[in-house]
C-alpha cells in the first residue's frame, strides 16, 4: 500500500456549509447570473474600441477598463464561487450580433476580473477550443476534444499546477447530448465518509496520474498525488479516475486492491443522481466551476454534419497563485 503524504489531514467530520449541496438540496436558480443591460452596453462600448484599437486578448487587463456594472456582476460571480455552491452560469452573450473574437474579448476580460487567466497546455496555450476532432480518449489525447462521455474530474488533476477555476463559453451546442454535469466534492466525501468510512482514507493516499504529455520532452510521464488534501484548513480534491488508470498502467504499477475499492466506491457516489446538478448548456452562456471544490462533466454527444453548427466551447483555466506557466 501507498504511505500517506507527510503532514496528511484526513477530515473524518461531517462537512457543511453552502458548497456541501444536493441537486435536491440547491434552491431553483442558485448560481445563475443575468447580464445586465448595463453591463452589456460597457461591453459592446469595449468591443468598439478594441475594433479601432485591436490588442491580443493576453494583453487585455481589466485595470485598463472602468467597467464598473461588469465588475459588479463579477463580483456576484465569484461570491458563488467561493462562499456559494462553486460554480456559477452567467447568461448569456448576445452572439446573434457579436463576432467571435468580440465574445472571447468579453469573455476574457469578465473572467480576468475573477483571477488571471493561466496556460492550458505545455506549449503555453491560453485560449483552449473544446471541440470534437474524431480522436478516441488516451494517452495524450483530452477527452475534450472527442465526443465521448466524460468522468467527474476536475482539470489538469494530472500536472503540477491545477487551475483555481475553470471558465466555459458556449459558443454551439451539439446536435444530442452534451449535457453538463456538476458535483460537490464535499458532498461526495460526506457520503464516502458515511457509506465507505473505511476507504476514505485511501483518497488521501496517492496515486499515480498519467500526465497526458503535458510536459517538457524527457520530463517524467506520470504524477503522484491524493485525491484529497486538505490546504489552509480547507479540503481541495484532484479528480479523474481515467488518468488514475492510465497513470498506473504507464508506471507499471497495479494499483493495489483498497485502491481500486476506493475509486470504484467514489466513482458510484460521483454519479448518485440525488446530488449531482445536470443543465444544458446554452449558446452565449458562460459557465465558471471551482475546480477544487467541484468536479464537472459531460455526457457523450452526436453532433452536426455541417462543420460551422458542430458543438463548440471555449475555454479558460483562472489561477491566483505562481506564475503564469502550464505549471506554474
Amino acid at each position: 500500500m501507498q504511505a500517506l503524504l507527510k503532514n496528511s489531514t484526513i477530515l473524518n467530520s461531517k462537512l457543511d456549509g453552502a458548497n456541501a449541496w444536493t441537486a435536491e438540496t440547491l434552491p431553483p436558480g442558485t448560481g445563475h447570473v443575468d447580464i445586465t443591460d448595463g453591463c452589456i452596453q460597457e461591453l459592446d462600448g469595449l468591443i468598439g474600441e478594441l475594433r479601432r484599437n485591436p490588442l491580443p486578448l493576453p494583453a487585455l487587463r481589466p485595470d485598463d477598463f472602468e467597467l464598473p456594472e461588469c465588475r459588479r456582476l463579477m463580483l456576484k460571480a465569484r461570491h458563488y464561487l467561493d462562499e456559494g455552491p462553486g460554480f456559477v452560469l452567467i447568461d448569456r452573450f448576445p452572439l446573434d450580433r457579436w463576432k467571435r473574437a468580440d465574445a472571447e474579448a468579453a469573455y476574457w476580460l469578465l473572467c480576468s476580473m475573477i483571477e488571471r487567466p493561466v496556460a492550458q497546455k505545455w506549449d503555453g496555450t491560453m485560449i483552449y477550443d473544446v471541440r470534437d476532432t474524431g480522436k478516441k480518449p488516451g494517452n495524450g489525447v483530452r477527452p475534450d476534444i472527442t465526443n465521448a462521455r466524460q468522468n467527474f474530474h476536475t482539470d489538469n488533476s494530472y500536472n503540477r499546477c491545477p487551475p483555481w477555476y475553470v471558465a466555459l463559453l458556449c459558443m454551439q451546442t451539439a446536435k444530442r447530448g452534451g449535457v453538463s454535469g456538476i458535483v460537490s466534492l464535499y458532498t461526495a466525501h460526506n457520503e464516502m465518509r458515511r457509506r465507505h468510512p473505511a476507504l476514505l482514507s485511501r483518497l488521501y493516499e496517492e496515486f499515480i496520474f498519467d500526465r497526458q504529455r503535458e510536459h517538457s520532452p524527457g520530463d517524467e510521464r506520470v504524477l503522484s498525488h491524493p485525491i484529497f488534501e486538505v490546504s489552509a484548513g480547507k479540503l481541495i480534491g484532484r479528480l479523474s479516475r481515467f488518468q488514475v488508470l492510465n497513470g498506473q498502467k504507464l508506471a507499471g504499477e497495479e494499483l493495489d486492491p483498497r485502491g481500486k475499492q476506493a475509486l470504484e466506491a467514489f466513482e458510484t457516489i460521483l454519479n448518485d443522481t440525488h446530488i449531482v446538478k445536470e443543465f444544458d448548456f446554452e449558446p452565449g452562456q458562460i459557465q465558471i466551476v471551482d475546480n477544487r471544490r467541484c468536479g464537472h462533466r459531460r455526457t457523450g454527444f452526436v453532433d452536426w454534419p455541417e462543420p460551422e453548427r458542430r458543438r463548440h466551447l471555449i475555454r479558460l483555466w483562472l489561477r491566483g497563485s505562481g506564475r503564469p506557466f502550464y505549471n506554474g
